[in-house]
């Protein structure tokens, strides 16, 4: 982890741009995860591979897809043993890591839940695929995924859930476990949300900022990966034109005596600086995987603030009918009307109604009225409490989303100047290969 803004390690961390392979791989899976819950402190989490197969789908038709190993295995060993205990292990799908994020969704509306990885490549500059099942796309996509299972582990709340435990142990029963629930019956419907968030007459300020936030987080993140996947086919273009340098200093070599092993040594180092772009293009595509993973978690937090919209909504619905209650008893106690109603204009069509007919109505207006305040307390110690938990998860959020970009942008400058450091390299062996001859 980097150090403090103002500590001396920083800028050592900084200076230091030749970072080895191993250092490269723990900046790009990724940064924030604590391991202060107690589910990370019984285990660790990895998907350690992936793997191709074909098999039939739901309505009979063959396909290839995707499979993630999940292993599993204590994070503390036994004192006396030797060898660490041999991991527990089970594959899982795409769509299995889908329904467990959908099942957060739904049970935590609250929390702003990790996003899964891209399921088809966006944002790609155009000599990269964007097949799903590339072997490069599915090796970002695991790495993506092992992300989002520690992403939850280190959750305070997150961590703590049955069904997420199930997941990662159970291989067979989950997914009944899951539907078991009954989850989808508490899903709202995404008409029944942007009802909400135009109807509601007094939003939350600090929902409605952090919504505005949140697009405008999507807006910035957006324009900078499309930036970065045009500058990665201009580098592209550059460097793979060094490989003409070498062939024609090979040719030239051919036609040379005294100066002909110079050239040619010049040629074979322009052809392994060209050969070069591709691992460096697919490590940035790590760093461009983290950006993606913020674009992503706009939507997490666009989702939290509809919830509030919706429940403030109802709260609103609530205190209003109530009002529209009371109103309706006064009328009756004193017989007067005061807004034009389909029961004003019956009672003057025919004719008042007995004393024990309004006896009764007045009974059941007060029981309605009783019943009416007691769901406007719940609504409003609903709201109340999922404001205090929302904004306690958004706190969270903002101080983790803080570190990890300015992590990932250190680590993304430091490969840069690497990368230039690499070239400068070539160069000056080509020169020193002129000098020679």
């Amino acid at each position: 982890m980097m150090a403090d803004s103002g500590s001396n390690e920083e800028v050592a961390v900084i200076g230091n741009t030749d970072i080895t392979s191993t250092e490269s791989e723990s900046n790009i899976i990724n940064t924030m995860v604590e391991r202060e819950t107690a589910l990370l402190r019984k285990m660790e989490i990895n998907v350690a591979e992936a793997e191709k197969r074909t098999g039939k789908n739901t309505v009979n038709m063959q396909e290839t897809y995707t499979v993630y190993l999940i292993e599993i295995r204590p994070a503390e060993t036994v004192p006396g043993v030797g060898a660490p205990a041999a991991p527990d292990t089970l594959w899982r799908r795409y769509s299995d890591f889908e329904l467990l994020r959908t099942f957060l969704l739904v049970t935590y509306p609250y929390i702003i839940i990790p996003p899964l990885p891209e399921k088809r490549a966006e944002f790609q500059w155009h000599k990269l695929s964007a097949d799903n099942l590339d072997p490069d796309f599915v090796e970002r996509r695991r790495v993506g995924l092992e992300n989002f299972l520690l992403r939850v582990a280190s959750h305070p709340v997150l961590s703590n859930d049955k069904i997420f435990f199930f997941f990662l142990t159970e291989e067979k029963g989950w997914r009944e476990a899951v539907l078991e629930t009954g989850f989808q019956d508490k899903a709202d419907s995404r008409l029944k949300s942007l009802s909400a968030m135009f109807r509601v007459k007094n939003p939350d300020k600090r929902f409605t900022a952090m919504k505005q936030y949140s697009d405008e987080l999507n807006t910035v993140i957006s324009q900078l990966l499309r930036v970065r996947a045009r500058v990665a086919d201009r580098l592209y273009g550059v460097y793979k034109v060094h490989g003409n340098y070498g062939r024609v200093f090979s040719e030239w070599s051919a036609i040379e005596k005294e100066m002909g092993d110079g050239l040619q040594s010049a040629g074979h180092h322009m052809d392994t600086y060209a050969a070069s772009i591709d691992d460096i293009l697919e490590e940035e595509e790590h760093y461009a995987d983290q950006l993606k993973e913020y674009l992503f978690y706009t939507d997490a937090v666009r989702s939290v603030c509809k919830k509030h919209d919706l429940i403030q909504y109802e709260l609103e619905m609530a205190a209003q009918d109530l009002v529209s209650k009371k109103q309706q008893r006064e009328e009756l106690a004193t017989g007067t009307v005061r807004v034009f109603s389909l029961k004003g204009m019956t009672s003057k069509l025919f004719g008042t109604e007995s004393q024990e007919q309004r006896e009764s109505r007045l009974a059941a207006l007060e029981q309605s009225i009783q019943e009416g305040e007691e769901a406007l307390k719940e609504k409003n110690t609903e709201c109340q409490e999922f404001v205090q938990m929302a904004w306690e998860d958004i706190e969270r959020f903002k101080e983790q989303k803080d570190k990890d970009l300015r992590e990932a942008l250190i680590s993304y400058a430091i490969m840069q100047i690497s990368m230039c450091k690499k070239g400068i390299q070539v160069w000056s062996n080509a020169k020193e290969c002129f000098n020679k001859m």
